[in-house]
């Protein structure tokens, strides 16, 4: 009789994304997968479901581990968790917008690394679309509340526009190599799209800031000799994070899901 094999997760992060899927891992939503641990660089006492380790004994418990922290973990850790022979999930796409990473991680292992679309859809079509052939315009325009893309490197001049502004303005037009790196906690989604798509240049970005934007918006238009696309979502924003869509914590369970091996699941 074949027994089933349960996937020990280590979660990397205890935030707006992180609480959410430790939580759902905790009361045993996602078959197949358990929560043994948390790494965060914060005491969290009893906050959190499962012990707090360190990254080096998240390693030593776990076969996957789920990050949920920001794109500085994928940069400092990818690799050795994959050399370690364990898995990763990454949710901070954004990381590999940094191509030398990206080639390192995806040659790196035992271990295997796996993406989540987070808050947009429609990437497994344009990954599909991407083996007919290439897809010369992909662009995406992201619009979030001003007070959520506010960084430190702009100026006076810009910050004021953006506080001030009654209606959309235009923060950044660029790819989808530079626009993640000015945006590391707001624009995941474009290095997705990027990764769906094969190429960081051909993705262009505008980044809106809108005061009336209650739900942050993502519009993904592509096209090629084969066929169009276009996908548009809008998701409110996390309560504790509004840099953070609702959805993101819902869409790692659901990859989660898949690499647990739930049955039903899209692929």
């Amino acid at each position: 009789m074949s027994t089933v094999r349960v996937r020990k997760v280590g979660l990397v992060g205890w935030g707006a994304i992180g609480r959410i899927v430790g939580g759902a891992l905790a009361v045993g939503e996602v078959g197949g997968a358990e929560l043994v641990c948390v790494v965060d660089n914060r005491p969290l006492g009893d906050t959190a479901p499962a012990p707090q380790v360190t990254f080096e004994e998240a390693l030593e418990r776990c076969d996957l581990i789920v990050e949920a922290a920001g794109q500085g973990v994928v940069r400092e850790w990818g690799e050795r968790v994959l050399a370690s022979g364990t898995d990763l999930l990454v949710a901070s796409t954004g990381a590999l917008t940094d191509e030398d990473l990206a080639k390192r991680l995806h040659a790196a292992g035992p271990g295997r690394v796996y993406f989540t679309g987070g808050a947009v859809g429609g990437l497994d079509l344009l990954q599909a679309a991407r083996s007919m052939g290439p897809l010369d315009d992909v662009r995406l325009t992201t619009t979030k509340l001003p007070s959520t893309l506010e960084q430190p490197w702009m100026d006076a001049e810009l910050l004021d526009r953006m506080r001030t502004a009654t209606g959309p303005v235009v923060v950044m037009s660029g790819t989808a190599r530079d626009v993640p790196v000015r945006f590391p906690k707001s624009t995941n989604v474009a290095a997705s799209v990027a990764l769906a798509v094969g190429d960081l240049d051909t993705v262009r970005v505008r980044v809106v800031a809108d005061p009336s934007a209650h739900h942050t918006r993502h519009v993904v238009e592509a096209s090629g000799a084969h066929g169009s696309y276009r996908f548009e979502v809008a998701h409110l924003p996390d309560l504790g994070n509004p840099a953070t869509s609702q959805a993101v914590p819902y869409a790692v369970l659901r990859s989660l899901a898949a690499l647990a091996g739930r049955t039903g699941q899209i692929l």
